[in-house]
């Protein structure tokens, strides 16, 4: 996919060295394609490591995007430097009168806070307001799909005994989702979180649908039966070594000596990692973008309706 992406953001340089198709802004002008325009929520705190993974998988399909990183107003960042901030990122009050036909929201290590704690709540809940009006679907991504889940339905996050830390055998339950479409019958997902989402309450709520499993990462996709809604709470867009830097955060810091399961060879950290999760992340970016999005979306974005 021709990506459309400011020149001078840090993940450009990153994406041509992996061959990936990155259009810069003055091409993309002199095309007479109307591009898919997609908000993204970044929550994350390595704000750059995480552009570069979302744009790298939004990128493999034959369709435009165009991309609009948000950030919070109610909440700075104190690991992305407030040049990166103010010169690539939007706040909310500068997209709240636009019309997206995509938007991510991304994770947050804020998991085992409790919602209304999280300082940037009230500012997280009226996105997602905004957002159920104004975007055509949205992609929930690891807590913000504890959030999203909560905000929309009610439904509640349950803390876990141990960290939930590694790469895990999922499932398909409902092929009849277009965003497993073209799953294999096992794939692998990182997941890293101190909480969980339980079946009982996702099938007490009418509208959502479980789409995907593991028995031990629990649950993975839950969807809107309108499409307008997709929940993952693992992450699908790690790259090789996110979860190994992760794990050596945690060590420095005292707060988890548990090796990533089903990571490193042989449980040795002194080993390379083997990525087996890639191809299905790209699946699960591509399906989004066409059936979502592409297939779903007015062709005028101003016409979007909630």
């Amino acid at each position: 996919m021709p990506i459309k992406i400011p020149d001078q953001l840090p993940a450009k340089d990153i994406l041509i060295s992996e061959n990936i198709f990155v259009m810069a802004e003055e091409r993309a002008q002199r095309q007479d394609i109307r591009p898919l325009k997609v908000a993204v929520l970044n929550l994350m705190p390595l704000k750059i490591e995480t552009e570069t993974h979302l744009l790298r998988l939004l990128s493999n399909t034959p369709l435009q995007v165009e991309i609009d990183l948000v950030k919070t107003s109610s909440y700075i960042s104190k690991n992305t430097s407030a040049d990166h901030l103010q010169q690539f990122y939007k706040t909310f009050d500068e997209i709240r009168d636009k019309k997206y036909d995509g938007m991510i929201m991304t994770g947050a290590p804020v998991d085992q806070i409790d919602f209304e704690e999280v300082k940037y709540w009230g500012e997280m809940k009226e996105i997602m307001d905004w957002a159920t009006d104004n975007v055509t679907s949205i992609l929930y991504i690891c807590w913000a799909a504890q959030a999203g889940l909560y905000h929309h339905y009610g439904i509640p996050k349950h803390p876990l005994k141990e960290k939930l830390f590694g790469v895990y055998e999922h499932t398909v339950c409902n092929r009849k989702y277009p965003i497993i479409r073209g799953f294999d019958d096992t794939f692998s997902v990182p997941h890293s979180r101190n909480t969980e989402l339980r079946y009982e309450d996702i099938a007490n709520v009418e509208e959502l649908e479980l789409v995907s499993k593991s028995k031990k990462a629990g649950i993975y996709i839950v969807a809107s039966k309108n499409k307008r809604r997709i929940f993952v709470t693992g992450h699908s867009e790690y790259d090789l070594l996110t979860l190994q830097a992760e794990y050596n955060r945690d060590v420095k810091k005292g707060v988890n000596f548990n090796i990533p399961e089903n990571y490193f060879p042989n449980n040795d950290p002194t080993k390379k990692p083997l990525a087996n999760w890639r191809s299905h992340g790209s699946l699960l970016f591509s399906n989004w973008l066409n059936y979502y999005l592409y297939q779903e979306t007015p062709y005028e974005v101003h016409k979007i309706k909630g």
